[in-house]
């Protein structure tokens, strides 16, 4: 999928240094970025739900 989004220069800019001092392209860092955002928030969710899960475990167990 291709996506494109309009940055202000400051943001340009930004992204440019950034991806230069990692050595790598605008493009890959901001694909980075986009994927390191998206699977936390997958990996964060599963935590806590995990850990709700586990703290009424016994309740749960009690109404079923």
């Amino acid at each position: 999928m291709k996506l494109e989004i309009d940055l202000s220069p400051a943001q340009e800019e930004r992204l440019r240094q950034e991806a230069e001092r990692l050595n790598i392209t605008p493009e890959e860092l901001a694909r980075a970025a986009l994927s390191d955002l998206l699977s936390d928030r997958d990996q964060d969710f599963s935590i806590a739900a995990e850990r709700v899960l586990q703290k009424y475990s016994e309740l749960y167990r009690r109404l079923a």
